[in-house]
């Protein structure tokens, strides 16, 4: 998962967000709205493959819990319809250091839930 694309400037432009549950993608969504993000909201993971495929996205926030290949397999899957695009994987607080670690070994970057989206741009190097 690489930069993001269109530009040097690495402005998170529109925000593509994976996740079943409504009030934590609302919250992340109006947030963002608030700071001038367009976001696209999806509940699973083929939707957000035919939404890259049609509209560019300057970032990818997927709920862990719903991509069922291995961090791996996601990896490529990613970076074969959104090239260049950094995805960031939420988990629970709780969730095992190991997860995390295949997570980022992956190329991913992942956060805890509930996410902030100061922290994600933080997290991401994108503003």
């Amino acid at each position: 998962m690489g930069s993001s694309p269109g530009g040097s400037d690495n402005k998170v432009e529109r925000l593509l967000v994976i996740d079943q549950n409504p009030a934590s993608a609302q919250a992340l969504g109006l947030e963002c709205l608030e700071r001038g993000i367009g976001v696209i909201m999806v509940d699973n993971l083929c939707e957000a493959v035919r939404v890259v495929v049609d509209a560019p996205v300057s970032l990818i926030v997927a709920d862990g819990a719903l991509l069922r290949l291995t961090p791996r397999e996601n990896g490529v899957l990613f970076e074969r319809v959104a090239p260049g695009v950094p995805v960031v994987v939420t988990v629970r607080a709780d969730a095992p250091l190991d997860q995390r670690v295949a997570w980022e070994i992956a190329g991913f970057r992942v956060l805890s839930r509930p996410v902030v989206v100061e922290e994600l741009l933080e997290k991401t190097g994108v503003r």
